[in-house]
């Protein structure tokens, strides 16, 4: 037992008294023991954070499509055991030594950059997301698919107490990628977004509001997701493989499928843009220059910068930003894993520890 002093009322003038509060020395996660593995229920110690860490209890931890490149094995140096999940919500609970930017109670946003060096030419050129000794949550640092994890706190974003964990978690990395992406995708009016899931229907509703046009393409027949891009402003909602009614400034493509490059490339006008805003991607075919030519640019997207955190946090409230999501319980987790391979989440889906 922990005596821990609180508000008694929030109405009447500010009295502390102090109560007795269980913190349980227990944690559950769901672990995945080896590649291609499923992940098992396991109860372990709680973490405890060392110098310069908070430990987070998790409210809300979003499931990403990096997490099924963990869970299948197609990212390299993994160590196993690892815990995935790397769009978490939750509670600052306990601190380390040193860590004075963070207060207990506080609630707190733990992304997919969990650690970089500070050290490389990288990070002292601001170019963070690209350090050469970085820590992955849910990669290479246990993560969020779990009752606590243990995070850097320079890494944890405030996320104050406006909104929703389950709306929020989302954001933590689908909305944080996505941003970068749209940013890189450069001012153009027509965009187009290859792979409608949960990054692609918040970036939708980015560039709606900044005033450009949205072209959603999805798999032949989702119809789900095709209505849900409309929904949300979409001008057009169509087949990967169709032609959109008029030629795209840029493209994102957020699947991980190396045959859409072709397509986005062929979609976009001379001097557009076409972003793989992905970690992993299939084979890109081979294609013919004269597609590329026309001083169109291909480009890809690593991680994120925490300086991308506070930029696209700031415009999600702005932009008034809203998930759709679809909730589950933490002992799901494998379940939640094959429909997002099997393409039957529409929007995001979120894990409830």
């Amino acid at each position: 037992m922990r005596l821990m002093r609180i508000k008694r009322d929030a109405i009447a003038p500010a009295r502390l008294r102090w109560v007795k509060v269980r913190i349980s020395d227990e944690m559950h996660a769901m672990v995945l023991p080896g590649p291609g593995a499923p992940l098992r229920f396991e109860t372990r110690e709680d973490p405890v954070p060392g110098p310069g860490e908070a430990r987070v209890k998790v409210a809300a931890c979003g499931v990403c499509r990096t997490d099924l490149h963990v869970v299948d094995g197609e990212l390299p140096s993994i160590a196993y055991p690892i815990v995935p999940g790397h769009e978490v919500v939750g509670r600052v609970e306990a601190l380390g030594p040193g860590v004075t930017s963070l207060q207990v109670g506080e609630r707190v946003g733990v992304p997919w950059l969990g650690y970089t060096c500070g050290e490389c030419a990288y990070c002292r050129s601001d170019r963070e997301n690209l350090c050469d000794h970085p820590l992955f949550t849910g990669y290479t640092r246990d993560g969020g698919f779990a009752t606590h994890l243990v995070a850097d706190a320079r890494f944890c974003f405030l996320l104050g107490e406006a909104g929703d964990d389950v709306a929020i978690a989302p954001l933590l990395c689908a909305g944080l990628i996505g941003w970068r992406s749209l940013v890189m995708a450069g001012e153009g009016e027509r965009l187009g977004i290859f792979g409608f899931g949960a990054a692609g229907h918040i970036i939708a509703q980015v560039a709606r509001w900044q005033g450009r046009s949205v072209c959603a393409f999805t798999r032949k027949g989702d119809v789900e997701a095709q209505r849900l891009a409309r929904s949300l402003g979409a001008e057009w909602a169509g087949a990967s493989e169709d032609t959109p009614p008029a030629p795209l400034d840029a493209a994102i493509i957020f699947a991980p499928v190396g045959d859409l490059v072709p397509l986005a490339l062929r979609a976009v006008r001379k001097g557009g843009r076409v972003v793989c805003a992905g970690i992993h991607m299939s084979d890109i075919p081979s294609f013919p220059f004269d597609i590329l030519w026309g001083e169109r640019q291909l480009l890809s997207v690593a991680n994120l910068t925490r300086g991308d955190g506070i930029a696209f946090f700031n415009v999600a409230a702005r932009a008034g930003i809203k998930t759709h999501t679809s909730v589950f319980p933490l002992r799901e987790a494998n379940e939640v894993l094959a429909r997002l391979r099997a393409g039957q989440i529409t929007g995001a889906a979120v894990l409830l520890p």
